[in-house]
């Protein structure tokens, strides 16, 4: 079942044109990543999916319904990329507020203590570490046990152990039968996490795909590096299924290619009995599917 469905997107602010063409969709129960540079449009697109701005143009559905209306509200949670709560309110008081907002809210004491706020709920706001604001507003976004969470820039500003926590809160979340559409700007963290990922650049949805197929389109998947152990010809190499290219400099050759690149390699090698000397393999990541989609760095 389709939960959330966005077709030919667009959203100005007077001149500019923050979001041009953005489509996809988002299946019930996955995880759905949308990644792009700083600008490309995917806080516009995802504050129109959370009713907090109308589109210009296109068509968004939550859930069947318009994002404005009232009962989308109960069945979506959202973390904002920058929230700010009153400085003298305490952990547990806004959890209480938020959670009396909704109609099933979510016990509140084991949704804190999975956010490492259980010795916490006293403590005022004002007095929060940067890292424990961003882990309260993930915790605001699912006390009202929602259907739908939207999720913009979940990590930013935590440290590597609370990024893989907070992973592992976010895979508990989805099965538990939440569709989560998550935002983000770590390549890592989209590949780890989500099913299938949106690129967007300049206002337009350039490739969908899940992680693994995104990084397929990349044109040299794999790179292997090598220095023979007696010289070679570049048709040895060239023959190699899989291989795209082979150059080699000062006696180091390079190696691009998809596929079992490192295997083919050595065994076209070994059937000539070169030992390649100094191996090493790099295999192609999201990051690199990114900046071949958008020719940008994340």
């Amino acid at each position: 079942m389709t939960v959330i469905d966005v077709q030919q997107l667009q959203k100005r602010y007077g001149d500019r044109a923050a979001v041009r063409d953005v489509t996809f969709s988002v299946e019930r129960g996955e995880i759905f990543g949308i990644i792009g540079r700083n600008g490309a449009g995917k806080t516009t697109t995802v504050e129109c999916v959370e009713g907090l701005r109308r589109a210009d143009g296109g068509r968004v559905r939550v859930l069947g319904l318009d994002p404005g209306d009232p009962a989308v509200r109960q069945r979506l949670g959202v973390q904002l990329q920058e929230s700010q709560l009153p400085d003298r309110i305490r952990v547990r008081e806004a959890m209480e507020l938020f959670a009396s907002f909704y109609s099933r809210p979510a016990p509140i004491a084991p949704l804190l203590e999975q956010l490492g706020f259980a010795e916490h709920g006293a403590q005022q706001y004002r007095r929060l570490s940067g890292g424990q604001k961003q882990r309260l507003s993930i915790a605001l976004s699912l006390v009202g046990s929602p259907e739908v969470a939207v999720l913009d820039e979940l990590t930013t500003g935590l440290d590597p152990q609370a990024r893989r926590d907070t992973w592992k809160l976010i895979g508990d979340i989805r099965d538990r039968g939440v569709t989560v559409l998550l935002v983000t700007h770590f390549m890592d963290e989209a590949e780890r996490l989500c099913d299938r990922i949106a690129v967007i650049d300049r206002g337009r949805t350039v490739a969908i795909d899940s992680p693994a197929g995104l990084i397929r389109r990349v044109p040299s998947g794999v790179t292997v590096t090598f220095q023979p152990s007696v010289p070679i010809e570049k048709c040895v190499l060239a023959a190699v299924p899989g291989v795209r290219s082979a150059s080699a400099e000062d006696g180091i050759w390079t190696v691009t290619g998809s596929g079992n690149l490192a295997h083919e390699v050595s065994t076209a090698l070994a059937a000539r009995s070169v030992v390649p000397l100094a191996l090493n393999i790099v295999q192609a990541d999201l990051e690199s599917a990114f900046v071949a989609l958008t020719g940008e760095e994340s």
